[in-house]
């Protein structure tokens, strides 16, 4: 499984609550009449990310088959039956970047958890099992560990959704120079 992950704001001057009743309202479209190879999607409030400037984040999470479901999903988004609701934040979007992640732990079904944990290396520094460290003690039922798969700004290399912090996330267990960025989302939309 795959998840499309976009993180966007809107323009300085737009109201947010505006922004993000237009963003739930692409969301409710998508979930109406899902694209193929879509399996759902969420939008949340994440606040300051530490990977990008400034504030006023939101993230959203396409949970997709494959490689080839982004494709219908890009198709999808601005053809007939979605594209009004595209458009309309669109119109106010303000910046964002994206990255695209693979399940390799867990259930990915549960996206809408309201931690976050991102989790990034030094550029250069090998990964020694860093996978299996971050997973452990997460209750993989309830949980699940991401990596990103794709880059297409800036992003963080490792993704662990949970309601808590495992073990495998402490500052005293990442290898050194790594670091864990713990996120608190809230959850506007998941459908």
């Amino acid at each position: 499984m795959l998840a499309y992950l976009l993180w966007h704001r809107p323009r300085q001057e737009i109201d947010h609550a505006a922004y993000e009743q237009a963003a739930e309202q692409f969301h409710r479209s998508l979930a109406h009449a899902r694209p193929a190879g879509l399996r759902s999607s969420a939008l949340l409030r994440a606040g300051d990310l530490a990977w990008l400037d400034g504030e006023g984040w939101y993230e959203d999470w396409y949970l997709l088959d494959d490689f080839g479901a982004l494709g219908v999903l890009n198709e999808a988004a601005v053809a007939a039956g979605h594209r009004s609701a595209h458009d309309n934040v669109a119109r106010s979007f303000g910046g964002g970047t994206g990255a695209l992640y693979k399940l390799i732990e867990g259930s990915g079904e549960r996206i809408e958890h309201a931690l976050g944990v991102w989790v990034s290396r030094p550029a250069g520094a090998a990964a020694p099992g860093l996978g299996d460290m971050l997973g452990d003690g997460m209750d993989r039922a309830r949980a699940s560990l991401w990596r990103r798969a794709l880059v297409l700004g800036p992003a963080p290399e490792y993704c662990l959704l949970a309601a808590e912090p495992p073990a495998g996330v402490s500052p005293a267990r990442l290898p050194q120079g790594w670091q864990a960025d713990i996120q608190r989302r809230e959850l506007i939309f998941a459908g």
